[in-house]
């Protein structure tokens, strides 16, 4: 009796320290977006380079941060190289929370790519305008002014929920919430230079990150 419940102990230890199928299916399709994530951008078909018309080099200043933002919350399990449960709680809260990520991370990579795709040769890091630049309001811009820097975020929560690190987590958005204030800060003072009145019913109209909060 002894071997069996020492053997049945073992099993238990083994069980409760292995990540649950939710989890890691979570994990591996959050890692699966980052890289489309990164593709977007590395291998996006690119348009005849335009002639850069005025810069704004203090969006550099909140891409840093939003960097910060992302080595927050992506340290912690690339340091471990594992994936922590979401919650100990109730399989259906484990897999609810599993869904709900996936989902998040597949609706900011779609996000970011049609975001990206529709901008054209005017995406760049630093706040710019170009020759010809217009100003896009149709295609994921109808919903949000920047949709790229809200698939970024989805990016980000969604790294946060398979990392369970909830303290870092919330490090991360603030230094990502700091850091998209000060590029979309830039990046709109120069389309309200240009545009003017244009620009600005366009941004009464449609939020600048996400819908009834920002």
């Amino acid at each position: 009796m002894p071997h069996y419940h020492c053997q049945s102990r073992v099993e238990e230890v083994i069980i409760s320290e292995a990540p649950h199928v939710a989890e890691r299916a979570a994990f591996y399709v959050v890692i699966v977006c980052w890289w489309l994530f990164a593709l977007t951008f590395w291998l996006r078909k690119r348009p005849p380079r335009a002639q850069e018309a005025k810069r704004d080099r203090t969006s550099l200043i909140g891409l840093f941060l939003q960097a910060a933002a992302y080595f927050s919350v992506g340290f912690y399990p690339l340091q471990q190289r594992q994936v922590s449960p979401v919650t100990s709680g109730s399989r259906v809260v484990e897999w609810a929370l599993a869904v709900l990520t996936v989902a998040i991370a597949v609706g900011s990579v779609w996000l970011v790519n049609a975001a990206a795709r529709r901008l054209g040769k005017q995406w760049a890091l630093a706040a710019r305008l170009v020759e010809g630049h217009t100003l896009i309001q149709d295609g994921p811009y109808r919903f949000v002014r920047n949709p790229i820097y809200t698939g970024m975020f989805g990016m980000l929560l969604a790294t946060g929920l398979v990392a369970a690190q909830w303290i870092p987590l919330l490090v991360a958005i603030v230094l990502f919430a700091a850091g998209t204030y000060i590029r979309i800060r830039s990046e709109e003072r120069l389309l309200r230079q240009a545009f003017g009145s244009e620009f600005e019913e366009y941004a009464r109209n449609v939020p600048a990150l996400i819908p009834g909060i920002y």
